[in-house]
């Protein structure tokens, strides 16, 4: 009888605690930390012939998290260099410049990338980007998740920029 006692015990232990362990193992605070992928909806290129050297990419890009998501940076399997770029009016005239602390895109927010405004530039093209192409864009986030992103190139006459060094 006395082997009994102790083995109740144990048991009882072990049932009153089992629970707890099992919460535990299934809660993350991972999960809390988690962003979810941002949208990216209506994405293309701008078709680069030989003659030019940079080009650009356009897209809305929706937050669907319930926090801020901030795109850092961008890099493309058709450039060497990728800079996230802003249009900064001054009077009459407007000046495309880096936009050195990302793309912040507010809880539930949308960000639209467009021709004249905020934009993402391939720069020193490894090759010609022809209409009907894909370009892969890989977008980084702040918290250091990636998001590859496909988009058509096209061509497109509007803005008339010259992206010649």
């Amino acid at each position: 009888m006395a082997f009994r006692r102790p083995f109740r015990t144990a048991a009882t232990i072990v049932a009153a605690i089992a629970p707890l362990l099992i919460v535990t193992a299934c809660s993350s605070t991972d999960d809390d930390t988690k962003t979810e992928p941002v949208v990216v909806t209506d994405q293309w290129v701008k078709a680069a012939p030989e003659t030019e050297h940079m080009t650009a990419a356009f897209a809305t890009i929706t937050n669907p998290n319930d926090r801020e998501v901030r795109i850092v940076s961008a890099s493309s399997d058709v450039a060497g260099t990728t800079e996230l770029h802003e249009v900064v009016k001054d009077g009459a005239s407007s000046t495309m410049q880096e936009k050195k602390d990302g793309f912040a895109l507010p809880a539930g927010g949308t960000l639209e990338l467009t021709p004249g405004g905020e934009h993402i530039m391939l720069m020193d093209l490894k090759q010609p980007i022809k209409s009907g192409e894909t370009v892969t864009i890989t977008l980084r986030m702040a918290d250091g998740s990636t998001q590859a992103v496909k988009a058509l190139a096209r061509d497109f006459a509007g803005n008339q920029e010259d992206y010649q060094p």
